[in-house]
């Protein structure tokens, strides 16, 4: 069993990163990630089919679309696109992969506030791509006084166990 930090490290150690999910209607967490990943020094590609530029960034409709493949895809999405995402991630061989969830990595918490679909994770269990299946980069990638203190809060619970 994969340890949460050991899985984050690896992700953080990629250098291009697809974030799926970005908004321009609403601040979102998505969006937030983007920005984070932006400012740590990431070269992040927006992902959204609706819209075309994302914080003066080109924003591309998928992850097929993207000049150079990226090493790594967060997605906060709605789990039936996370599992499209995954489909797009097997067939252009991206191995890394954040499905976000509000509540950590335990499955069935947070319902309704999370991008981890249960196929999903299988699909990129049977594709051999790497998957952190909840939690946050907020949490671990310069984290505020509230990310920090919900992955503390996550861990003592038992919300953050990778299997």
């Amino acid at each position: 069993m994969a340890k949460i930090d050991d899985l984050v490290a690896d992700f953080l150690a990629q250098k291009r990163i697809a974030v799926v999910g970005v908004s321009d209607k609403r601040e979102t967490g998505c969006n937030l990630n983007y920005k984070k990943f932006k400012d740590a020094g990431y070269q992040v590609y927006a992902v959204n089919p609706r819209i075309d530029k994302f914080d003066g960034d080109v924003c591309y409709p998928d992850l097929k679309s993207i000049p150079e493949k990226p090493d790594a895809v967060f997605m906060l999405t709605n789990p039936k696109v996370t599992e499209q995402v995954i489909q797009q991630c097997a067939e252009l061989g991206i191995k890394r992969v954040w499905m976000h969830c509000m509540m950590g990595t335990k499955p069935g918490l947070a319902q309704s506030m999370t991008s981890v679909s249960q196929s999903a994770v299988e699909m990129c269990k049977a594709n051999g791509i790497t998957v952190i299946p909840g939690s946050c980069p907020n949490q671990f990638l310069k984290p505020d006084f509230g990310h920090a203190a919900m992955r503390g809060l996550w861990r003592m619970f038992g919300f953050m166990s990778v299997n």
